[in-house]
């Protein structure tokens, strides 16, 4: 979701050549699952990188208070979770496992994460 990243030239692919999804925190949420089971079936996609980025603005925040602030604000709590979290690495890792689980995607093998450090432009693997 970070404006600042280009995850296609990040990764050094061409326009065409990935399908990139792209929400808050790099969270593989059951929409993210949804796509990927899409992309998989229909365009016979078979990798997929999971890739977070250094200075995320979900490490900095705490899912159970902005819940909380947005229930006092509007009088309905969120029906979903913000997916914040404290160790990026750990994130990482605990999303691919989350792609990987998926029962319903053919390609499950070929499954990376990374990080990218938004300081050099740098891509590293930590799954």
């Amino acid at each position: 979701m970070d404006a600042r990243i280009d995850a296609i030239r990040a990764l050094g692919f061409e326009p065409g050549d990935a399908h990139v999804l792209r929400n808050a925190g790099a969270v593989v949420s059951d929409d993210v699952l949804r796509s990927l089971v899409l992309s998989q079936r229909l365009f016979g996609t078979r990798t997929v990188y999971v890739m977070a980025h250094t200075d995320c603005g979900l490490r900095k925040i705490d899912d159970d208070e902005l819940a909380a602030e947005l229930e006092a604000e509007t009088g309905a709590p969120p029906p979903f979770a913000f997916g914040s979290f404290r160790d990026l690495e750990e994130h990482v890792r605990t999303s691919v496992e989350r792609v990987r689980s998926c029962p319903w995607l053919p390609n499950r093998d070929d499954v990376r994460g990374c990080v990218l450090d938004l300081s050099d432009g740098t891509v590293r693997t930590v799954a």
